[in-house]
């Protein structure tokens, strides 16, 4: 499946046209349904363009839907929308793209919202019949189709958002559940009637009928392995208060469900993963802007990395189209190891700059216009750094214009590790600009 637009109104070179959007992922579609420019066409003509409340109700339950099915098959990623009438996001499986578009075009035109209604039906996950009280067995093939392992991560995650306590245990080809309401859990749901329209409590009280499964035994609770124990002692103690972690993600975020920190913090501690399908002929690779897609988007995935853990606004990288020539030889040199891509260095060529000798009260010196290279940005994965990898790549961008290290321009402000391979490739100074 391509990347296509939809356009909804006759003219779509109108720039008030209203148009839908997919685009692919590897596991499901991003359908936009984007309404910017008719909705600021509708507002300049006094009319008002807010999505009606049946509207916004069935997009919402369809995404939701189309969520938990995205989730249900294994994947982890993270949605985020919004209610701005400006744009309507949904996230679909590939076999429900069509009906999703022609769901939207039908609500969006015709004001017939029976298509959205009729999409979350089909993508509902029988999550009652799943989380129903008593214990028993549910078997891959009949009763869902994902590896036990994955489903029980998902089974877990629903019944925390229903406020169901899940006793649960994974086999070769199915899953022992047994979901139970927490005493706590249903005093909420009393005492907010309003937040849990429809609740019913179907687990307290319940009793299993004689001829109930019972889950084989393994070898675990049944051993009372407490029995006798004493009670663990807490103490009222001191702790760090410093969220933030070395990475540029929060610690607050270890505990996220899609994993976003531990998979980030990964590539930034060992590298990131250098795809199966480009061929490296040695461990540096040169990409420049005309370079094949698959390699500046690898560019553009390792720069997110300093950009994350800096907080930089912007990603040094962002040629993300079709190839061109940039004036300033734009390029960005990766070094990979253990099939990682280790090392990043992005750069391009200039003519002002002013010589530092590496002192902070230093007099600033005379432009010199001599065309050199100019290091934007390195990044170093952090098990390999202070090991040789920036010089590395400091040498490897000399070579290519033929030029000494000493002559490298660095652009400003130059950082504190950027100070100290300076420092180490060239003692004497080094040109800025």
């Amino acid at each position: 499946m391509t990347e296509r637009t939809v356009y909804l109104d006759p003219d779509p070179q109108d720039w008030s046209s209203r148009k839908i959007r997919v685009q692919p992922s590897r596991w499901y579609a991003t359908i936009e349904l984007d309404r910017d420019g008719y909705v600021d066409a509708a507002r300049s003509q006094g009319y008002d363009p807010e999505l009606p409340d049946a509207y916004t109700e069935a997009v919402d339950r369809a995404r939701i839907a189309a969520i938990d099915r995205i989730r249900y098959e294994g994947r982890r990623d993270a949605f985020s929308w919004s209610n701005d009438p400006r744009w309507v996001n949904m996230f679909v499986p590939f076999p429900h793209v069509e009906t999703t578009v022609e769901a939207l075009r039908v609500a969006e035109l015709d004001q017939d919202y029976g298509m959205l209604q009729e999409l979350a039906d089909r993508l509902a996950l029988p999550i009652d019949d799943w989380l129903a009280p008593g214990e028993r067995e549910l078997f891959r093939g009949v009763d869902f189709d994902p590896p036990p392992h994955a489903f029980l991560r998902f089974l877990r995650a629903t019944a925390k958002r229903h406020g169901v306590r899940l006793n649960a245990r994974a086999t070769a080809g199915s899953l022992w559940v047994r979901p139970t309401l927490s005493p706590l859990q249903k005093q909420i749901r009393e005492r907010l009637p309003d937040q849990y329209p429809g609740w019913v409590d179907r687990w307290s009280g319940y009793v299993e009928p004689d001829d109930a499964a019972t889950r084989p035994w393994v070898g675990s609770r049944s051993q009372d392995l407490s029995r006798g124990a004493t009670r663990v002692q807490f103490r009222e103690v001191t702790t760090p208060r410093n969220d933030e972690c070395p990475c540029g993600m929060r610690l607050i975020d270890l505990g996220d469900e899609n994993n976003e920190h531990a998979s980030h913090h990964t590539a930034w501690a060992f590298g990131v993963r250098a795809p199966k399908n480009l061929d490296w002929w040695s461990d540096l690779a040169v990409v420049t802007t005309q370079s094949p897609i698959a390699w500046r988007r690898l560019a553009h995935r390792v720069a997110r990395m300093p950009q994350k853990e800096d907080h930089y606004d912007f990603n040094s990288w962002s040629h993300l189209g079709e190839p061109e020539v940039t004036p300033d030889n734009m390029r960005a040199y990766l070094l990979q190891a253990n099939g990682h891509v280790i090392g990043y260095l992005s750069a391009h060529d200039t003519s002002e700059h002013r010589w530092w000798d590496l002192l902070e009260e230093s007099q600033e010196h005379d432009e010199d216009n001599t065309l050199r290279p100019r290091i934007d940005l390195i990044w170093v994965a952090d098990v390999y750094r202070r090991q040789g990898v920036g010089a590395t790549l400091l040498e490897a961008l000399a070579e290519d214009f033929g030029c000494q290290i000493a002559d490298v321009s660095w652009s400003t402000p130059v950082s504190s590790p950027g100070l100290r391979l300076a420092r180490r490739v060239s003692p004497e100074g080094i040109w800025i600009s």
